[in-house]
């Protein structure tokens, strides 16, 4: 019998480019249909079929306290109440740009936009604009936005000229994009080395994550911060998935380096389509109107998105012991996951930071784009369809990264490693 979600995945595809909005969802890395999903509570969504799943995607990362969070609902239904969009400055622009202002320390003013792709796209033009330079260092699987000068091939090694990596790209809008490996100075180096005086700036998730998740080798961070100021060039943190991940100051702050500018998206919207971009006041003050470089949005600070952003914000702020209790949790998580793993005989590398986790299905250590290319998406494959059977909805890709949310309970977290432990691989 055909279930309601492969009905509706038929009737999308006449009407959707491969029926779905944005490529991952359409499973195609599984070779299944996708569930279409109806509504979601806490830890858990639900499908147009009805059936239920502990869910570790959490839409991609901006539900930290989980679905339907009260006081976030409660602030949107506020909000529609005096109108959708006004195309004009509001209190509650004001309001969020002030919160996370006081909040991340290197984030002295901060521009609202619509996603994380606008956010990285326009911080790289204010970079671009305060050094007077064209250049650009990205890493090789670190993912910043469908923006032209950043889909760049993600091929293993050095790149001393970026190759575009969709059609429809120009490859002259990729020539200032160098890629160097993530987690590897001596890439960095070089491309400075052969680049002097014409970097405007570094680009780098402080966590990769989409890649599976990646975590930054001690001094890579530091070793960024310190080779940037040292060529005049500005440090761009990706914070889109781990700004107020990780900690209430992001990556940033748990890690203790500081970024020149730092673009934001996922956990700032509460579930809603949101971006920003910001740092240090001298930079940003060349955003139009202020200053000569151009960026604009006739729903950049909508007043429904600021409303339901700065209600989890506030909700992550009020409540002091809130990142150690979730980073405890995610910690005990991804020990016993990787534990089970190792017992069963499963060849994985388990990679985690506080509640952003990752299992490569490889017996290489993964610590850049290369290695993490090493896993086997055929076993995960059938992992990925085991678990779903089970009612654990994971991400669709071996290269996606879990999330665990507020709203995981102790109970969800051991019934989901318990179902782990009776996989067959």
């Amino acid at each position: 019998m055909i279930s309601r979600s492969e009905e509706l995945f038929e009737q999308a595809k006449k009407c959707i480019p491969g029926g779905v909005n944005s490529p991952v969802r359409a499973f195609g890395s599984i070779g299944i249909s996708p569930r279409f999903i109806r509504r979601g509570c806490g830890d858990r969504i639900y499908d147009v079929d009805g059936k239920e799943y502990i869910d570790y995607i959490g839409s991609w990362g901006p539900m930290i306290l989980g679905h339907c969070h009260p006081y976030v609902l409660e602030s949107v239904e506020r909000a529609i109440r005096d109108g959708l969009s006004f195309g004009a400055a509001s209190q509650c622009e004001v309001d969020m740009a002030e919160m996370i202002c006081s909040l991340v320390p290197s984030v002295e003013m901060v521009r609202m936009v619509n996603s994380g792709t606008e956010a990285v796209m326009s911080a790289i033009r204010v970079a671009r604009g305060y050094t007077g330079r064209n250049k650009i260092i990205k890493f090789a699987g670190c993912y910043h936005g469908h923006s032209d000068a950043l889909l760049v091939n993600a091929g293993s090694g050095l790149m001393t000229q970026g190759i575009p990596g969709s059609a429809g790209v120009p490859e002259g809008c990729t020539l200032d994009t160098l890629t160097a490996i993530y987690n590897n100075q001596d890439s960095v180096r070089e491309l400075f080395a052969a680049n002097q005086n014409q970097i405007a700036a570094v680009i780098v998730e402080p966590v990769g994550a989409n890649m599976g998740v990646v975590t930054p080798k001690s001094g890579f961070l530091e070793f960024l911060r310190k080779i940037c100021t040292e060529n005049g060039s500005l440090l761009i943190f990706d914070e889109v998935i781990t700004g107020f991940r990780l900690a209430l100051d992001g990556a940033q702050g748990y890690y203790g380096v500081t970024p020149d500018l730092t673009t934001y998206g996922k956990i700032i919207g509460g579930g809603m389509p949101v971006g920003a971009y910001g740092g240090r006041k001298d930079v940003m003050s060349l955003v139009s109107p202020l200053g000569s470089v151009y960026q604009a949005g006739t729903l950049s600070g909508n007043p429904v998105a600021m409303a339901a952003g700065l209600a989890q914000l506030t909700v992550l702020k009020d409540t002091p012991s809130f990142y150690d209790e979730l980073n405890s949790k995610g910690d005990r998580f991804f020990t016993v996951l990787d534990t089970i793993m190792t017992d069963l005989g499963i060849k994985h590398c388990l990679n985690h930071v506080g509640s952003l986790g990752c299992v490569f299905f490889t017996d290489t250590e993964v610590c850049d784009y290369e290695s993490a290319q090493t896993s086997d998406t055929d076993l995960y494959r059938e992992y990925f369809k085991q678990m779903l059977d089970q009612g654990i909805y994971l991400a669709p890709s071996q290269f996606e990264a879990m999330f665990i949310s507020a709203s995981h309970t102790d109970d969800d977290l051991d019934q989901t490693l318990d179902i782990v432990r009776n996989i067959v691989l």
